[in-house]
Formats: structure tokens, C-alpha cells, sequence
């Protein structure tokens, strides 16, 4: 199939090597792709395929980003290999597991950035140039090589931080991790990882208010579930109005995670969101 012949549309819903289910895994010798570079963001036209306005996979509409400008999240990381070695990305290109390359459901293709292992401190560069991932909670699906700097193949999942870079500026480096963790450059660590002091939390957040009442409310609920602690943290958005926010955790694993969401989604609580913290 090649992605010349679909219209734009076309190719992120066909194309997308995330959408894809099955088994994948990485290559069947073992490959030291510590040393690979990072690649340099240079300034680049958006692909002709793979940024339509918005589009529909599995019955969500995602709309992609005019900007990558500022954009920083924190969340889970996921990769893909073998399976798509060789195929057409959402931008066209052929996926190639030894690159440092990623997909996202929302960035401008192609779109550099930095991410950072949050529990190792490993960074790396990369070049997002395919759409997904089409996971509920996973942020970023890297190629083999990347999820490999970052320490994240065996686990399959990874918590991190992603950071856009602006071509054309000094890539800054890596952002000191929260709670003590260590930040250290893809550089400097390529001997082992860094040490943290305290590793990040995982949270699933299940409902934000401007009324404590109604966050207590739902707090109350859902701590007569066999559930992890169920907190109510107060906070402000960007007009300084107070919210309240409902999260549960700290949990154990990005497994787990998964299955708090499918059984809170059971329990009329809706989709929850993961925060790292």
C-alpha cells in the first residue's frame, strides 16, 4: 500500500502503524542501539500526508496541532518494531525500528522531541513522523531504537516526559526530574542509569471540580471501592480559579494502571486520566 496513492485523510487512518493490532516485538538478535545519535531538529514542510485537520480512529476524533510550539506532556510511552519494520508511516515515510523516530496522535509531521525516561533519567531525541498511539493513557509510541535509549523495551511501557524542540535552537537539555530523580543527558548515561532519589508517582485522576463538595462526593464514592488511596488535591487552572482534583494512587505499574481505568470505566467514573507526579 502506498501512501502516495491515498489522500491525506486516508493514509493516517489506513496507515497509522499504531492503529494495527497483533504482536510485535523487537528484532530476534540483540542490537546495542545505545550509541545511535540523536537526531538534529532542522526546519522541515509538513508532510503531505498524515496532518489532515482532525480524523477518526476507533471512534475518537483527534485533532492535530497547528503548532508544536510549547508543547510539553507527561504520560506513558509505549514502542513499536518488528511488526511495522519496512511499512508506510502516517507521513508516508517507511518505518525503519533502528531509527529514532515516534508517532503521536496530535504533533505536526514531522515534529522533533525531546523525551525523557522518568523513573532513569535517560533522553533522547526523536523525529515523530507516524500518528498513534490509539491506546487509552499512552502519550507516544516509540520505534525500537528510541524505547532502547530510554530503557523501556523490556518493560514495553515507559513513564515520560515529551518536549518539543524548535529547529534551529540549541536543544536544551533534559529537564531535572521532580522528587529527587537525577536528570541526566542521553550522553551520560549510556553506561547505565541514572540513580533517583525518588521515583515519580503514577496516577489515574477521575474527575477535576471548582466545587470541593462535589470532589469530596466522588472521593467518598469510590473509596468504598477496593481502589488504591483515593485523594481529593486542590489546585488552580491557568485563571488561578481553585480546582479540585480526585486521584488515585500512587499505583504500582503502568498494568495496573490499565486495569484501574477498564474497572473505573465499569464503574460509571468515565475515561481517567494518567498523571505523573
Amino acid at each position: 500500500m502506498l501512501a502516495r496513492l491515498l489522500p491525506p485523510l486516508a493514509a493516517v487512518l489506513l496507515l497509522s502503524s499504531c492503529a494495527l493490532g497483533g504482536r510485535d516485538g523487537g528484532p530476534s538478535h540483540s542490537a546495542d542501539l545505545s550509541h545511535v545519535p540523536d537526531p538534529v531538529p532542522r526546519a522541515e514542510p509538513r508532510s503531505r500526508y498524515g496532518n489532515p485537520d482532525s480524523y477518526v480512529v476507533n471512534g475518537r476524533r483527534y485533532t492535530v496541532r497547528n503548532s508544536a510550539a510549547g508543547y510539553v506532556e507527561r504520560g506513558i510511552a509505549s514502542w513499536y518494531g518488528t511488526k511495522f519494520h519496512g511499512r508506510r508511516t502516517s507521513s508516508g515515510e517507511t518505518y525503519d525500528m533502528h531509527a529514532l523516530t515516534a508517532a503521536h496522535t496530535t504533533l505536526p509531521l514531522p515534529t522533533y522531541v525531546r523525551v525523557t525516561n522518568l523513573n532513569n533519567g535517560r533522553s533522547t531525541v526523536v523525529r515523530v513522523n507516524d500518528r498513534g498511539p490509539f491506546h487509552d493513557n499512552r502519550i507516544i509510541d516509540l520505534s525500537y531504537a528510541a524505547a532502547s535509549k530510554l530503557g523501556i523495551v523490556e518493560t514495553g511501557t515507559g513513564l515520560v516526559e515529551v518536549r518539543a524542540l524548535t529547529p534551529g535552537q540549541p536543544v536544551p537539555p533534559p529537564t531535572t526530574l521532580a522528587q529527587g530523580t537525577a536528570a541526566v543527558s542521553s550522553g551520560a548515561v549510556l553506561g547505565g542509569p541514572a540513580t533517583a532519589a525518588q521515583p515519580v508517582g503514577l496516577y489515574l485522576q477521575v474527575g477535576a471540580f471548582v466545587s470541593r463538595s462535589n470532589a469530596e462526593q466522588l472521593r467518598s464514592r469510590l473509596s468504598g471501592e477496593p481502589l488504591p488511596p483515593v485523594r481529593v488535591q486542590e489546585g488552580a487552572d491557568a485563571g488561578n480559579t481553585p480546582i479540585y482534583r480526585v486521584r488515585i494512587g500512587p499505583i504500582s505499574s503502568v498494568d495496573e494502571a490499565d486495569r484501574l481505568a477498564a474497572r473505573l470505566g465499569s464503574l460509571g467514573v468515565g475515561t481517567p486520566h494518567v498523571v505523573i507526579d
